[in-house]
């Protein structure tokens, strides 16, 4: 196994790269002109909602699908053209697909063998990958003998087993219950960072992609909207579609006012003002926009603290936070998600129908440009 490298120059390593990358079937544009540098030793994720081309990419990689336009280079060379098994990649895919009537251990050496490795070394390196997934004295059970949890480690053994030097994975969580999937989730870190290999890694799910990924490209109508780190994105989202899509957002619709020293204002209605420092999308004093407000970076407070008043509508613990939805002067609902160590007794006594305050910080909103005219794509879609 091999860890990212450090080029000529000082510059990174690149294992995969799309070069104005465009797929078509019919007359339906897939991916859209998309150029795309994958870090050798990286785990980038492809996030995205259903249609918006991100398993199209993934599959152009592995060969399964070829691109109408573009270059695709694995490894600085290009792929265009050469069927899946001649590509030094390897996919896992949301249904494992292991052979049934073979144990454990021939599963994850079934490639080898196609590669006319011979029985003790096919044997000794299936071995060590199913030491790396952690599932060695298993190896002499059939599949349906084994969790979906184990299953899918098997799956990935049976990939990582060949070497490749790009490992895809197309939503392989995806057939697994919540608990499994938070297993698995920090199980493929830790074996990315054991291995050092590079992962190109396909889900809807954003929390996935932001607790597993180094980058992340949010992908929408097959372009790549914004390409960074998950932090990065969060805080700094480069498009509306990419502040709706990463994380939850209330939104408050409203007349743009004046702006001064970065600053600016939105009038809501009802003598709800939203004041502001950071823009996504921009517009001019006097037209119609939308702000954006994330729960955890507003608060609650009793009433007559000098807050944004809102009366409370439901109130949920969930575990170590507690969610209040609140409705504002002007009728807007407003999701709000705090620590339970941090809310006020006022608020944590709160019922349906009690007044209490909102507060948030000038840098918690994000302007937004004109308000949409559908709602986004949910990650769960």
């Amino acid at each position: 196994m091999r860890g990212g490298g450090i080029g000529v120059n000082g510059a990174r390593e690149i294992d995969v790269q799309f070069r104005a990358v465009t797929k078509r079937f019919g007359e339906v544009t897939a991916v859209d002109c998309v150029d795309l540098d994958v870090h050798a030793g990286e785990f980038l994720a492809l996030l995205g909602p259903s249609g918006c081309g991100k398993t199209t990419s993934l599959r152009m990689i592995a060969g399964f699908e070829q691109a109408t336009e573009g270059d695709i280079l694995i490894g600085g060379v290009s792929a265009v053209g050469l069927p899946p098994y001649r590509r030094n990649v390897n996919t896992v895919f949301q249904q494992f697909a292991l052979f049934p009537h073979m144990s454990v251990v021939d599963n994850v050496g079934y490639g080898l063998k196609q590669r006319r490795v011979g029985k003790a070394e096919r044997r000794r390196k299936a071995l060590e990958a199913l030491e790396m997934v952690r599932l060695r004295g298993l190896e002499l059970r059939r599949p349906y003998e084994l969790s979906g949890g184990q299953q899918q480690r098997v799956a990935l053994a049976r990939a990582l087993v060949l070497e490749p030097r790009v490992l895809l994975l197309d939503e392989p969580l995806g057939a697994l219950d919540l608990k499994l999937r938070k297993e698995m989730q920090i199980e493929l870190k830790r074996i990315h960072q054991e291995v050092g290999l590079t992962f190109v890694f396909v889900t809807h799910d954003q929390e996935e992609a932001m607790a597993m990924s180094d980058r992340i490209a949010v992908m929408n109508h097959g372009r790549i909207e914004q390409l960074d780190e998950p932090r990065a994105m969060y805080d700094r989202p480069a498009t509306p579609f990419v502040a709706d899509f990463i994380g939850d957002m209330n939104h408050l619709e409203g007349t743009l006012g004046e702006r001064s020293n970065g600053s600016w204002t939105l009038d809501a209605g009802a003598g709800v003002v939203v004041r502001g420092e950071r823009v996504v999308a921009d517009a001019q004093p006097g037209e119609q926009v939308r702000a954006g407000l994330r729960p955890e970076q507003m608060t609650l407070h009793a009433a007559g603290s000098g807050g944004e008043p809102v009366t409370v509508v439901t109130k949920m613990y969930l575990g170590h936070q507690i969610q209040v939805v609140g409705r504002l002067r002007n009728g807007a609902l407003m999701i709000v998600r705090q620590s339970r160590e941090s809310v006020e007794t006022t608020v944590d006594s709160a019922t349906e129908g009690d007044a209490v305050e909102l507060r948030w910080s000038d840098h918690a909103p994000l302007l937004l440009g004109a308000p949409s005219t559908q709602e986004p794509r949910r990650s769960d879609e």
